[in-house]
């Protein structure tokens, strides 16, 4: 078991990190989800991958931590995702965006922002989507187009007419 976790303990902190967007609530979240796995090491099915099996402990767990918070926390975009040769009026217009793409985002429900920050930020595709949180990759479409959806209105004023 020690070796399973030295192989997986950065992504499931990094997983935790996405979940909890806290670092300390996130060690925590990764320490309890494998003392879990550790628990019931015996109804794992060891002709199976270890890691789908303990991500989906990790959403499950953080996901009910998440919700148990009664403040909504914001997460800054990566620095990449700004444009520094940007001229004063279009840094100041993608400022704005950006704070307010944040704060739209925030005020998801926990599944879709989940689904969209792994889908959108991080690169997961819909079937390790689907596997990580044992959803259908249906499902896991629907959740992407709600939150599409949902922060298409608020984020309509920003969209660039093309000719």
């Amino acid at each position: 078991f020690g070796t399973l976790v030295a192989w997986h303990l950065d992504r499931a902190f990094a997983l935790g990190v996405r979940l909890l967007h806290n670092r300390e609530d996130a060690e925590d979240l990764t320490q309890d989800a494998f003392l879990a796995a550790l628990e019931h090491i015996d109804a794992f099915d060891d002709a199976r991958p270890f890691w789908p099996w303990l991500s989906r402990i990790i959403v499950n767990r953080g996901l009910d931590l998440a919700a148990a918070r009664t403040v909504r926390v914001t997460e800054a975009l990566p620095d990449e995702i700004s444009d520094s040769s940007a001229g004063p009026a279009e840094a100041a217009e993608r400022a704005e965006l950006l704070a307010r793409f944040r704060h739209e985002l925030a005020l998801l429900p926990p599944r879709r922002k989940l689904v969209m920050q792994l889908f959108e930020l991080d690169g997961y595709t819909i079937a390790e989507i689907a596997e990580l949180l044992d959803s259908s990759p249906a499902t896991v479409r629907w959740h992407l187009h709600a939150a599409r959806h949902q922060l298409r209105r608020p984020l309509a004023h920003f969209r660039q007419e093309g000719p």
